[in-house]
């Protein structure tokens, strides 16, 4: 429960005792944590303070138990694009999710993923019929800014600009509630924006949050093409992430116009992903995209063009698979490096099948 207690017990303990959790020498001095409170959207603070007014354990099973409900919500909501029976389609993939590494994680480390997947997956499937309770969602999932804000650009450029504007907005005013007396709390303006320069600069020098960290599991553009090539051009995540959302954006949309709305759900849960900082257990926003993708790509396995996402499918299971057992091998067989980069370029390539197959679509 690492994550619930440095990302969320003792952040909101140091708010509620009238600190700033954002200050990383603040939270290392006054609390046992050993990773410093990133840049969540303030409104978190308020959002999970239920989980850190009781002792620590039960908070933390009260939390885990939260979690499990969530990840069989996102199941619901994956299900009903499958051609079976909804109860019966959550069975399978809740159990299928919950087995594998991906879900697991989300429980024994306790992060808020699950939370933000079904925040991401909301605002992806009602952005049409149920605009209003899109924005809801997507505020949701502003809950971590690296899901939050490539997510509501993705959505503007597909034509929801309503569902990413009211989203942003709803996260935004949340979000105010915590910060004015956060701002207060640190002396004003100033002296808040050096408290964020100081967690930014922080996190990224971590031995897990560096982007030319050799032993990250990062699973991001610009950390893959570190691990691999050993090179990082000054500017590599800034160029990542324009680029990847600029090809990504025009892509949706294309998507959208030629009939593959699902495709287009998963290159935009994947643009997400590869455009900044994330880690393996993040792809649990691609859950229900990914269901849907793979049913469609079932249906129509035997047309050529189809391939791609065929492949891009099997590549995406790779961190739901990346299991204990698996880790073991590929670093017996390959060395750590290999081990902690496997679901990076399964995933970046994976994207890049999707972009292979959005390019080919706008010419057939």
């Amino acid at each position: 429960m690492q994550d619930f207690r440095d990302a969320l017990y003792f952040p909101i303990r140091e708010f509620l005792d009238g600190g700033n959790p954002y200050s990383p020498a603040v939270m290392f001095a006054h609390w046992p944590v050993r990773q410093n409170f990133n840049l969540y959207q303030p409104y978190h603070l308020l959002l999970h303070a239920p989980f850190a007014l009781p002792g620590y354990r039960v908070g933390a099973v009260a939390f885990a138990l939260a979690s499990l409900v969530l990840l069989v919500f996102l199941a619901v909501l994956a299900a009903g694009r499958l051609r079976l029976p909804l109860p019966l389609g959550t069975a399978v993939v809740a159990t299928l999710l919950v087995l594998s590494q991906v879900g697991k994680a989300q429980l024994y480390v306790g992060q808020v993923n699950p939370l933000v997947a079904v925040g991401a997956a909301g605002a992806l499937r009602w952005r049409d019929r149920h605009p209003g309770r899109a924005a809801v969602a997507l505020a949701l999932a502003w809950l971590k800014p690296q899901f939050g804000l490539p997510l509501a650009l993705l959505l503007f450029a597909r034509g929801s600009r309503r569902v990413a504007l009211t989203g942003t907005a709803v996260a935004a005013a949340a979000s105010l509630v915590v910060l004015v007396p956060l701002v207060v709390r640190t002396g004003g303006v100033g002296p808040f924006l050096d408290v964020v320069a100081a967690n930014l600069a922080h996190a990224g020098h971590t031995s897990y949050g560096a982007v030319d960290s050799t032993t990250a599991q990062r699973v991001d553009l610009a950390a893959v093409s570190f691990r691999l090539t050993g090179w990082l051009p000054p500017g590599a995540e800034v160029v990542a992430l324009v680029g990847a959302l600029a090809v990504s954006a025009v892509l949706v949309r294309r998507l959208d116009r030629v009939g593959a709305p699902v495709v287009a759900d998963l290159l935009t849960c994947l643009a997400v992903v590869v455009a900044v900082v994330h880690q393996p257990g993040d792809v649990l926003i691609a859950v229900p995209a990914l269901v849907a993708v793979a049913a469609a790509w079932w249906a129509r396995r035997s047309e050529r063009c189809w391939r791609p996402v065929g492949w891009a499918v099997l590549l995406l299971a790779v961190p739901f698979a990346h299991l204990h057992f698996a880790g073991v091998a590929v670093r017996g067989a390959l060395g750590a490096r290999a081990d902690v980069t496997l679901d990076g370029v399964a995933v970046v390539l994976a994207w890049l099948l999707v972009v292979a197959f959005a390019v080919r679509s706008g010419r057939t």
